[in-house]
């Protein structure tokens, strides 16, 4: 091992030893208690049980109350609800956040007032919005329902956090509120670094504004814009705190974290929450796999 094999492994390694820490070791006790029947009231009972908790009589992937389908069980639904929210939620912000960058690269007046004052409801911590937005969408004096009814846009006050036709749909607007600024803040940094020649040249030619942005403005933001993508989907993809603060163990709600949190902290069951914890990290990992994957094939067809 040479001299400079040496230095980079000794700077390196209070960095690894941080990650092992705070990372692996952790990672490493939650998928070992997954093979396990560890329960938080007596952990010194804990027994190997294999895959009991995946695939056994009362497992993740086996429940025998499956006859109306896997994703009528309470896992399932999570993870359905999960992919719900993630989907909607990070293409509603993409493209928002993509028009709100647009706008924001434009020269016009007050546009450093403006660039701010969009930053706003991102700079907001997720409890504190998500109680903000709970109480103006109260069924009974939240002020959202009141100018609805106000406004005859309907006739009776609705209950938008606790009715299971509206709820998931809710969070998903207030989380698209919320984020659609991360959005458009990572987008617009692309925008910023565009040449100018080429839109020069278009203008001199003539081009059609909308051609110019099919043409020449997104294949050159697209690989900025597929990391901002990724990145929030991630962040999707383990979604706990809105969810909950909004509409606590709501079962229509209900995502693969708050499903995580309700088996180990309310129900105490260690190893199945670990199993489901485990789960999700698979989940999340197959998800951005594919996703990069994705990504990777249409720049490669660029």
């Amino acid at each position: 091992m040479n001299s400079k094999t040496r230095t980079a492994w000794t700077f390196l390694a209070p960095m690894l030893l941080v990650l092992i820490l705070v990372a692996v070791w952790p990672l490493g006790r939650t998928i070992w208690f997954s093979f396990t029947d560890a329960n938080i009231n007596d952990l010194s009972a804990t027994k190997f049980v294999g895959f009991e908790n995946y695939f056994g009589e009362y497992g993740l992937f086996a429940n025998p109350n499956y006859t109306d389908g896997f994703f009528a069980s309470d896992w399932g639904l999570s993870i359905l609800n999960t992919l719900k929210f993630s989907v909607v939620s990070v293409t509603l912000e993409t493209l928002m956040g993509l028009g709100v960058a647009m706008l924001l690269n434009q020269d016009f007046k007050g546009r450093t007032f403006v660039r701010t004052a969009v930053l706003v409801p991102w700079a907001i911590p997720t409890i504190v919005s998500a109680k903000m937005w709970g109480w103006m969408l109260h069924d009974q004096f939240g002020i959202i329902n009141q100018w609805l009814v106000d406004f005859g846009l309907i006739a009776d006050k609705i209950a938008w956090t606790a009715q299971p036709e509206y709820a998931l749909w809710t969070v998903v607007a207030v989380d698209v509120w919320k984020t659609t600024p991360f959005m458009a803040l990572l987008i617009l940094a692309a925008l910023q670094t565009l040449p100018k020649d080429c839109y020069e040249a278009a203008e001199v030619d003539g081009v059609h504004p909308l051609r110019v942005f099919w043409k020449v403005t997104l294949p050159l933001i697209r690989p900025a814009l597929m990391v901002a993508v990724i990145f929030r989907l991630l962040d999707a993809l383990r979604v706990f705190d809105l969810i909950y603060v909004l509409t606590s163990n709501n079962n229509s709600t209900i995502s693969m974290s708050g499903f995580v949190r309700r088996e180990m902290v309310d129900n105490g069951y260690m190893g199945y929450g670990s199993a489901a914890s485990t789960a999700l990290f698979l989940i999340i990992g197959l998800c951005t796999v594919l996703a990069i994957k994705l990504s990777r094939m249409k720049l490669g067809e660029d």
